[in-house]
């Protein structure tokens, strides 16, 4: 839980402080008042990093540096130091000890509700990718190292498609071996916490909605999980021609796709937007559920602009929920907010 925040240099704040309740903390203002970069502050401090932009963007324009401190209810604090000259760095400082980069044990866990998640069944399928592997990293103590390396693995293949000459197959075999190692594990990450979250969505859905559809979801695999790797492997090997001639690889983790059925259909096809709507709102209540199971402890919720988003059956159903968590919400109309708490809201107006 974090107790203040206090903002230099960063993004739209030059130098501000704001102090915090443990309960909703109401961020309001018009447009381009700097509630989203607030927002986005508290996340960098609890994970380390933004959701939304390079480190280097997050420095106020023309300034040599940034930084970021806030105190913790036990009393502890945690500094973010952000430079770009002479050269762009990072640091943070955790109760007196500096590091370079920050582990799971030393994040704080947040679970962050945004106007793009409101596409995230009927967008791309890199939408729904992204959720389980960020999910994943919050919850599973070296999967963002697993993330980084599958992606530099997949980019040396790449590139090594595209290379002319007559040993591409010599090259690329080691990458082929190392490409299947690593998606073997990512796969069956994504597909325990896809059942995980298939637990839990069905009720969820039928509490929020009061309907009586059944919910679920799957992880798309291509193969079993617990037999990806050999089968990853063999048609690496197979597509190697078509992959030359396209330029990429065109079959793995990174093609694949979280699938959520309404009443065993495809969300796409059937789900009105009300309906999606709460679905995605049944799966941030699980993201909450699944992270304090995992970290033991509890997580911070951040609303960013969607409150006004979802109707008043679903606002109800939303606060419910709230009760347990630090949450913060920014809006530019405090009353559609104001009512659901009554006196239970810190306001932090903004201008």
């Amino acid at each position: 839980m974090i107790t203040d925040l206090r903002l230099q240099n960063f993004r739209s704040y030059s130098d501000d402080s704001f102090e915090f309740s443990p309960g909703v903390n109401l961020v309001v203002g018009p447009n381009a008042s700097g509630k989203t970069n607030l927002l986005e502050a508290v996340l960098v401090l609890c994970r380390g990093s933004s959701y939304r932009a390079k480190d280097a963007e997050l420095v106020q324009f023309d300034k040599p540096w940034g930084r970021l401190d806030g105190h913790l209810a036990d009393g502890s604090q945690r500094t973010l130091k952000l430079t770009t000259e002479p050269t762009p760095d990072k640091t943070y400082e955790l109760s007196g000890k500096t590091y370079k980069r920050l582990t799971l044990a030393h994040t704080i866990p947040a679970v962050l509700f945004e106007p793009n998640h409101l596409q995230l069944l009927s967008g791309g399928p890199e939408r729904r990718r992204d959720y389980l592997d960020d999910l994943l990293e919050q919850t599973t103590a070296g999967y963002g190292t697993l993330r980084r390396q599958y992606r530099r693995a997949l980019a040396q293949r790449n590139a090594l498609l595209k290379q002319p000459g007559q040993d591409v197959q010599t090259k690329i075999f080691p990458w082929n071996v190392r490409l299947s190692q690593l998606a073997g594990q990512i796969v069956r990450a994504r597909s325990q916490l896809a059942s995980q979250l298939d637990d839990q969505i069905g009720t969820l859905y039928q509490a929020l909605s009061h309907a009586k559809t059944k919910v679920g979801l799957t992880y798309d695999g291509r193969w079993p999980a617990e037999a990806y790797e050999s089968n990853f492997l063999n048609k690496l090997d197979s597509s190697l021609a078509l992959d030359t001639l396209r330029g990429f690889t065109s079959t793995g983790p990174h093609r694949e796709d979280l699938v959520v059925l309404f009443d065993k259909r495809p969300a796409p096809e059937t789900a009105s937007r009300g309906e999606a709507r709460t679905a995605i709102l049944a799966l941030k209540i699980c993201e909450l559920q699944i992270i304090e199971a995992a970290r033991e402890t509890t997580p911070l919720l951040l609303l960013d602009d969607v409150f006004s988003e979802l109707d008043g059956k679903r606002r109800h159903a939303l606060t419910d929920y709230l009760a347990a968590y630090q949450t913060f919400i920014t809006t530019t109309d405090a009353d559609i907010v104001l009512k659901h708490f009554a006196e239970r809201c810190n306001v932090i107006p903004l201008s």
